[in-house]
């Protein structure tokens, strides 16, 4: 399936984040405190805060280069995981899906590509 802005209706903006949030309860333990969604043509960029994990938040002092790897691996996790929730669930073909985590500010961006 095709998407378009006519596509990416309020219904599909709250489905993604529903979906979005559900995600990092099953990855992290935990849902996002903020989440804020645009969309432009094909494209879909979630701004969303975090809750650090606790355990990464403590090893980040002493084993920074440690939990940067364990962060990478848990993003790609993540975005796998989005991706197949969106195409089983909402129906929508994902091109591809990018996503950036800031541990510091627990701020992350989400870009995700559907199909033209």
């Amino acid at each position: 399936m095709t998407v378009s802005t006519s596509k990416l209706s309020q219904t599909i903006k709250k489905d993604l984040a529903f979906l979005y949030n559900r995600v990092n309860q099953e990855i992290y333990g935990t849902g996002v405190k903020k989440q804020r969604i645009e969309t432009f043509d094909d494209r879909v960029i979630i701004f969303a805060q975090h809750k650090r994990v606790q355990a990464l938040h403590m090893l980040s002092q002493n084993f920074h280069h440690l939990t940067i790897s364990v962060d990478s691996a848990l993003i790609v996790e993540f975005k796998s995981l989005f991706k197949g929730m969106i195409e089983d669930t909402l129906h929508l073909k994902v091109k591809t899906i990018l996503k950036d985590y800031d541990p510091v500010t627990e701020e992350a961006c989400t870009i995700i590509y559907f199909v033209e």
